[in-house]
C-alpha cells in the first residue's frame, strides 16, 4: 500500500497516458505504480550517482539478455514497486543464488536502495526505474522469470478504484507469461478485502496452484525470507492482520 516505506507501490492508473513504443499494443489504463512526492537526500542522490551506472538499467523495448546483465545464468526473481528497498536488500542478501530484477520510478526509493547495494556489497540486483507492467511486456522474455513479488501494493481503498488494482484478472496473464513452471508469485497486503481479491483470482487460474495452507484460510505463512518491515511491526502492534499469498506456476 502507499506508506512511507512504499511510497510508489504497485497498484495505480493515471490520467496521463504513458508512452507506448511504437507498434506496442498496451492497455492504457492499468499501471504498476503510483507517483508520490519526496525528497532525494544527499545520501540517496549520491549512490545514484555512484552505483546506478553500474545497477539502473535504461528502459528500453526489447527483450533483455538476464545472463549478459547479471553476468552469470540464475533464476530471476521480478519485484514490483520496492518503495525504500529495505526488504529487496535483505531477501537479495539471503538468497545469493537467485537474481533480481526491481522495478520502482521513486527516485528517494532507488537510491536509497541503491545505498545498500553500494554499503552492503549486493551484486544480484538490478534496477529499471520504470512502470513495471511495461518491463514485464517488453523486456522481459517468455517463461524467463523464477519468481515475482508484489509486497504491500496500493490497494485501493473506495469500490470505484478497485479497477485500479494490480492483481486483477485483466493482468493476470501477462504475468503468467514471463513466469516459467515451477516459478512462484508471492504477494503480501495489510487490506484484508484486497487480499481477498488476490485469492480469488489466483485460485480462479488453472495455470496456479496454492502453496497456502487450509488453516489459514487458503493464505501462506509469511515465508522466512520476507523480512518484517517497520511500518508492518507497527500495524501488528496495533491489531492490523498482514495477508501473503504464495502461488506456484503448473502445466
Amino acid at each position: 500500500m502507499s506508506t512511507p516505506e512504499n511510497p510508489t507501490a504497485p497498484d495505480a492508473t493515471s490520467s496521463t497516458q504513458h508512452h507506448v513504443p511504437a507498434g506496442v499494443a498496451h492497455p492504457k489504463l492499468i499501471r504498476s505504480f503510483v507517483r508520490r512526492a519526496g525528497r532525494t537526500t544527499t545520501g540517496q542522490a549520491k549512490a545514484i550517482s555512484t552505483w546506478g551506472p553500474q545497477f539502473v538499467l535504461p528502459y528500453q523495448a526489447q527483450p533483455l539478455d538476464l545472463d549478459a546483465v547479471f553476468g552469470r545464468r540464475a533464476p530471476c526473481v521480478l519485484e514490483i514497486g520496492f518503495g525504500m528497498g529495505d526488504a529487496t536488500a535483505h531477501i537479495a542478501q539471503a538468497q545469493p543464488e537467485r537474481d533480481f530484477l526491481c522495478c520502482e520510478v521513486h527516485q528517494p526509493g532507488v537510491g536509497a536502495l541503491l545505498k545498500h547495494i553500494g554499503e552492503r556489497g549486493i551484486g544480484n540486483i538490478r534496477i529499471v526505474a520504470h512502470d513495471a507492467l511495461e518491463v514485464l511486456d517488453h523486456m522481459l522474455p517468455p517463461d524467463s522469470l523464477a519468481g515475482i513479488h508484489i509486497f504491500f501494493p496500493d490497494p485501493w481503498h473506495k469500490l470505484r478504484h478497485n479497477k485500479r488494482r494490480l492483481v486483477q484478472p485483466a493482468v493476470l496473464p501477462r504475468l503468467l507469461a514471463r513466469l516459467a513452471l515451477g516459478g512462484t508469485i508471492h504477494c503480501a497486503t495489510d487490506w484484508e478485502p484486497y487480499a481477498q481479491q488476490m485469492l480469488e483470482v489466483f485460485s480462479a487460474e488453472p495455470r496456479l496452484r496454492n502453496l497456502g495452507t487450509p488453516e489459514l484460510g487458503g493464505y501462506a505463512p509469511k515465508p522466512d525470507y520476507r523480512p518484517e518491515t517497520k511500518f508492518e511491526r507497527r500495524g501488528l502492534k496495533l491489531g492490523h492482520g498482514v495477508w501473503d499469498l504464495v502461488f506456484e506456476r503448473v502445466g
